[in-house]
């Protein structure tokens, strides 16, 4: 590898998003990289010969409320979405179950099957809470400025007119939110579920707007590319490539080199350095990033960051192989012969708040949840290039399990015996799951350490709380996407807005490099 104009390091899916506009507006970019893949969290591997495992964000939803697919011609290089209708699909344990639509109205008349009250309440809460979840959108978009989240937040069009009256609802809980807002555990369950993905549980303060992003979901839907969540990276690499950007895999940088408080270049653990003639950005952890510039920078600058707030982890992912999809028939006889709706959405396991305040009460005590908050996913009833004919992957996500355990007892000891447990609480609900399985992969909160980087299982990378968002993320210093030395650049989940495949920090860096150096928003498709 020679020298290069921007030197990218780690080659997550914000990395490489922001590597692509850099790539499209002519500058040499190098990428590295210390697995042996690209794509960070967003990877797809045959882990199990025949089935294609996601080994992090399995549902794309947030990046289809950005232009980054059109701005970088992802499709031209082989990125194919397939829509997922239903979005949502919540069973419960006496046979109800409520389909989440991206059409609202067909998702009032499922609601109106566990609640007639509720269905007209969810219609009011999307058309009434749209504009809100419009204004994040748009505040995600954009670098954090205290000018860009008042102006987004504050004075957008349709919010401004009635935020004082919505404001104590804003500044709530989600889980008060919805328990005022919904009559129906059921209903309030299958939007505070979805609002926890985040990690804030129920009852933490100001969580509500996790809540009220909901709306936005009928709007986006939920997608997948086919042949997994990595094609979105490999398509992103493909792009890069094509733009002469060139990669390095099972190469880990151990040092970013500052000279004269400018960062210039690299040095990866084989002792081989390489220059940056404009910009070194990272897309790493920050608390790693800020490891590769030890004793090269003063502590003010950075002193803040190091205190951001990574948590005690907070979820786990159960990767299977199985043999059939779920059967959620309150008979145990399969209702369907290819697939069901069900298994196009992402299935939720979570009957009412109380029982996902439980698992977070487990969880406070270190100690996995006894009771965990599930969502499984079967993409494998839409994709077929997934699995092997007539079989089928499982996807299951659950919360809360924490990194740093009370007992003092290793993941490595009690992995698989936490999934076993996860697998017969999904059984509750599909009991033909128990005897469908043909392998596994189990990613505990250490596994995602030490094989993804996400410190201490966290896959927000830093907690999602209030006091970590938006301007506050990582710091109040570095939440414009620059570091703490000339030159550095950030980006990545530990940046503004956060965790999610969106890809919004690698275009909100990219936007900030291309400004600093005098490119202008013409590369950046605006």
């Amino acid at each position: 590898m020679a020298d290069f104009d921007v030197i990218f390091v780690g080659a997550g899916h914000n990395s490489l998003v922001c590597a692509g506009y850099l790539a499209k507006a002519g500058f040499r970019v190098g990428v590295m990289e210390r697995r042996p893949v690209v794509g960070g969290a967003v990877v797809t591997q045959e882990v199990i010969p025949g089935y294609q495992f996601d080994l992090g964000g399995s549902a794309h939803i947030l990046i289809n409320h950005t232009p980054i697919v059109r701005d970088l011609s992802l499709e031209e290089f082989g990125l194919s979405y397939i829509d997922l209708d239903p979005l949502f699909f919540a069973p419960f344990p006496d046979g109800e179950r409520i389909y989440v639509w991206k059409d609202i109205e067909r998702t009032c008349e499922s609601i109106a099957g566990v609640s007639t009250e509720d269905a007209e309440s969810y219609f009011k809460f999307v058309t009434e809470w749209r504009p809100m979840a419009e204004a994040m959108v748009e505040s995600f978009m954009q670098v954090p400025t205290p000018f860009n989240v008042v102006k987004s937040l504050v004075f957008h069009s349709k919010v401004h007119k009635d935020l004082l009256r919505r404001l104590p609802a804003i500044l709530s809980s989600y889980g008060r939110l919805l328990r005022k807002t919904f009559v129906s555990p059921r209903v309030q369950a299958v939007i505070g579920w979805m609002a926890a993905q985040s990690g804030p549980p129920p009852t933490e303060r100001i969580s509500a707007p996790f809540a009220l992003w909901h709306p936005m979901y009928h709007h986006s839907g939920v997608k997948r590319p086919r042949g997994g969540s990595g094609m979105l990276t490999q398509a992103l690499a493909r792009m890069i490539a094509s733009h002469g950007g060139t990669f390095a895999t099972s190469t880990a940088v151990d040092q970013i080199i500052v000279e004269s408080g400018r960062a210039v270049g690299v040095r990866t653990v084989d002792g081989e350095s390489y220059s940056a003639k404009r910009a070194v950005v990272s897309g790493a952890h920050i608390h790693t990033t800020l490891q590769l510039l030890e004793g090269q920078i003063g502590s003010t600058r950075a002193a803040s960051a190091r205190r951001a707030k990574v948590g005690n982890g907070f979820g786990m992912m159960v990767r299977f192989a199985v043999s059939e999809l779920p059967d959620y028939s309150s008979t145990g006889q399969a209702e369907f012969e290819d697939h069901g709706p069900e298994h196009r959405a992402l299935q939720f396991i979570c009957p009412d708040l109380e029982y996902l305040e439980r698992a977070y009460v487990d969880f406070t005590a270190g100690r996995p949840s006894t009771d965990p908050a599930l969502i499984a996913m079967t993409f494998s009833a839409v994709d077929r290039t997934l699995a092997p004919p007539g079989k089928h992957v499982l996807f299951l996500w659950g919360q809360y399990f924490p990194y740093e355990l009370a007992t003092g007892e290793s993941w490595d000891d009690i992995g698989d015996r936490v999934a076993d447990r996860m697998l017969a609480k999904l059984a509750e609900y599909a009991p033909n799951v128990a005897s469908s399985v043909v392998g596994r992969l189990v990613q505990t909160p250490v596994w995602l350490e030490r094989e993804l980087g996400m410190l201490r299982g966290n896959v927000m990378h830093l907690e999602m709380s209030v006091n970590q968002m938006f301007m506050l993320r990582p710091s109040l210093r570095m939440s414009n996407y620059r570091g703490p030395a000339k030159g550095l650049y950030l980006t990545g989940a530990s940046m503004h807005p956060g965790g999610g495949i969106m890809g919004a920090a690698g275009r909100n860096a990219a936007a900030v490099l291309l400004h600093d150096l005098d490119c202008g928003p013409r590369f950046m498709g605006w």
